[in-house]
């Protein structure tokens, strides 16, 4: 063993090269020169970012700089440099120690007279200050020079051995954008019970608007319950078409009253009020003037924001006829004109414009406004139909911002006969208060598109309801007869509620109705002498006289047909022996899944659960697939909940 072993010393001394004195002494004198020249300032200031060398690299620079940014640059020469040591045979060499005889790079003399590769790097390294500590993961980190970079953990790493150090080339992955929540909603309170012999009356405006279940469903698939304050029953409710009887004549709308036992509470019913519009024949419809208005800016920099938009028209430009017109006004830091009232017909130059639309720049909101309708009024045309689409994430930080500045703004432009349908895009950010005062002061309704299948379904499969109004400043009023009723509620359109006066006065405001359109409502009623009732008798009053014809209630609504200045009235009475309507069931399992998420106080033990069970039941023909979203959207919810 030992003759092996002294045999195997041999031919390791053999193989090792004999020390050479000259070159010994040449490392030393270039490690001693090395130093002295670290110990003090060099003559000439070391080249930085803001103080470059002249010449080819100056040149090659501004070139560089000019193509891309510097933190891409670094990116990319990261990933490049990685792939080439761990996938090239050349790489594969750097990556092996030397072989017997063979000086390491980083060892070599530097016949040039500069320093070592070993020693630049130290020397760099020992002249940059430390590193700040990073930022928040997946957040923007900015250095000295304005360079931003992304950083994100965990982080993949490769390493480079050489004889003597070992370079770490961390890949960086790019993290989304994050964007500051400061999401704002328009809501109030879930309404109280009302005590019939005290307050009969019930009045409020109509409300066809959606945006509220799109909102919620973009909760929901990115695995968060939607705040109490985005959920707007009614517009969940209303999300839904119904097949509700139809009018006949020249009626733009029917109203149908049907009265069930509620789900929830079995000791009170609910009244179902549906309304059901119009459909004229499409060939007829009048020539229609859009102006779309798009928010370009630095806000709508995002996939679900501007890219989301110009798909979306995409599809609607479809639906268009060639006695159709379309401008295009954007509006950032300022407001303007990108495309002139074009044919519709002229498709390539409209997509054209649109594909042009980048995002930046504040959001001069008001200015965008004023040129639009500017713009819509040159437009106009007896007999057609001119409307404003103002698309936009609703963040509004230059000129008029505030919603009631912007609700005396939106009334004064609305007596031209311009209406204005609002599109939110995008969350982060969404301005729901704003884009409610703009839809509900407009004579128009308001969306949220947060895919290409809702942009299908607002703008292609619903595009004559959501275009086209057949009757304006609808109002629903509702007197319960307190010898039936004890108490009722009406279930959502807390921001549509109206005082007993406003029905009458045609000077106010109130919701649209679109050509298809269908309207819901729902009331939870208490009969008298029903356990369920909440409130006591007064101890020293007496419940107003009641009527004893076996009505519950009597319906009033009034309208106006477009550019009319008088309102119109329909009544009916409201009995318990009314024909349930198909669709009832569904509604309201819906209704009962909005008051969930509310957290409403009224719906006792009744849980998801029970409105998945009632959802299913009565689905009916769901042509869209609308309804089979709602299910999931329930589960979903349940499993949030923990329930």
């Amino acid at each position: 063993m030992s003759d092996d072993l002294d045999d195997l010393k041999a031919a390791m001394k053999a193989a090792t090269p004999a020390p050479d004195a000259a070159t010994k002494a040449a490392h030393l004198a270039l490690a001693q020169e090395n130093f002295a020249r670290l110990q003090g300032s060099p003559a000439v200031s070391r080249p930085t970012p803001n103080r470059p060398l002249s010449g080819l690299w100056t040149g090659m620079k501004t070139m560089l700089d000019r193509m891309t940014s510097r933190g891409g640059l670094a990116a990319t020469t990261a990933l490049v440099a990685a792939a080439f040591v761990v996938l090239t045979p050349l790489g594969d060499d750097l990556l092996q120690p030397p072989a017997p005889g063979l000086v390491p790079v980083s060892q070599a003399p530097d016949t040039s007279g500069n320093t070592t590769l070993a020693n630049r790097q130290r020397a760099e390294a020992d002249s940059v200050a430390p590193a700040a500590a990073p930022k928040a993961v997946g957040r923007e980190q900015e250095d000295s020079d304005g360079i931003v970079a992304l950083t994100q953990a965990p982080q993949a790493e490769l390493r480079a051995f050489s004889s003597d150090q070992s370079v770490t080339l961390r890949e960086q992955p790019i993290a989304p954008e994050m964007q500051p929540d400061s999401e704002t909603f328009a809501n109030a309170a879930s309404n109280p019970v009302q005590i019939t012999a005290e307050t009969p009356v019930s009045t409020f405006s109509v409300d066809v608007d959606t945006a509220s279940y799109a909102v919620v469903r973009s909760a929901l698939m990115n695995g968060v319950l939607p705040e109490a304050d985005a959920v707007r029953v009614e517009e969940m409710v209303n999300y839904f078409p119904y097949d509700y009887a139809a009018p006949t004549g020249d009626a733009p709308f029917l109203p149908t009253v049907s009265v069930a036992r509620t789900p929830w509470n079995p000791d009170t019913q609910l009244v179902h009020i549906g309304i059901q519009g119009a459909l004229p024949d499409v060939a007829d419809r009048p020539p229609l003037n859009l102006v779309f208005l798009i928010d370009t800016s630095g806000s709508m920099n995002q996939p679900n924001k501007l890219p989301l938009l110009k798909q979306s028209f995409r599809l609607m430009l479809g639906q268009l006829r060639a006695q159709d017109q379309v401008a295009i006004v954007t509006y950032a830091g300022s407001a303007g004109q990108v495309l002139a009232p074009t044919e519709a017909s002229d498709s390539s130059t409209i997509l054209a414009a649109l594909d042009r639309l980048d995002a930046g720049g504040s959001t001069a909101g008001q200015a965008g406004l004023q040129q639009a309708y500017a713009l819509a009024d040159t437009m106009a045309q007896d007999g057609e139909v001119t409307r404003v689409v103002l698309a936009t994430d609703g963040d509004f930080n230059v000129g008029l911002s505030d919603p009631e500045a912007l609700k005396t703004y939106i009334a004064q432009q609305r007596d031209s006969g311009t209406y204005l349908s609002v599109l939110g895009f995008g969350r982060g950010n969404l301005d729901d208060a704003t884009l409610q005062a703009l839809a509900q002061n407009g004579n128009g309704q308001a969306a949220y598109i947060d895919t290409l299948a809702e942009a299908q379904k607002v703008l292609v499969d619903q595009l004559t309801g959501a275009l086209f109004p057949i009757a304006n400043d609808v109002k629903i009023q509702v007197e319960f007869n307190p010898a039936e009723i004890a108490e009722y509620r009406l279930i959502g359109y807390e921001t549509r509620t109206l005082r007993r006066e406003d029905f009458n006065n045609d000077a106010v405001d109130a919701g649209d109705i679109g050509a298809g359109h269908t309207v819901t409502a729902l009331y939870e009623v208490t009969p008298v002498g029903s356990p369920a009732q909440l409130s006591e008798p007064l101890r020293y009053g007496t419940s107003a006289p009641g009527s004893d014809t076996g009505e519950l209630g009597f319906l009033r609504i009034r309208y106006k047909l477009p550019g009319a200045d008088e309102s119109q009235l329909i009544e009916t009475p409201i009995t318990a022996d009314g024909p349930a309507m198909p669709d009832t069931g569904f509604a309201m399992a819906v209704a009962g899944f909005g008051q969930l998420l509310r957290g409403s106080v009224y719906l006792h033990d009744w849980g998801y659960g029970d409105a998945i069970a009632l959802a299913n039941a009565n689905k009916g023909a769901d042509e869209f697939g609308y309804r089979s979203e709602a299910v999931r959207l329930m589960r979903l919810a349940q499993s949030l909940s923990g329930e």
